[in-house]
């Protein structure tokens, strides 16, 4: 089971995003608990994750996540797929960091 965080500002249109990448795990037969957080809540448990994904409205705290992440693989999400809310393409991206 893999425990993928996205965070942004409130997480509200990231949860849109989290619909679409849970799907495409269940398509794909992949086993993965999908979260979306705002930047003050997931600063709580960066830990559990076992990546991390930031919204492209907060990527100015990219490196501000990584530090406190710790060993957690961070990154920004593509603004084109969050855009268009590419849920396969970001649970990709999630999975290639988690994967290393």
């Amino acid at each position: 089971m893999k425990n993928i965080l996205l965070v942004c500002n409130a997480g509200m249109s990231t949860s849109m995003l989290v619909k679409k990448m849970q799907s495409s795990a269940e398509e794909r037969s992949i086993e993965a608990n999908i979260e979306a957080k705002s930047l003050t809540e997931a600063k709580k448990n960066l830990q559990e994750a076992d990546v991390i994904l930031i919204g492209p409205q907060i990527r100015y705290e990219l490196e501000n996540v990584k530090s406190l992440a710790g060993d957690v693989p961070v990154a920004a999400i593509d603004m084109r797929d969050y855009g268009m809310m590419n849920g396969p393409k970001v649970l990709d991206q999630a999975l290639a960091l988690v994967e290393g």
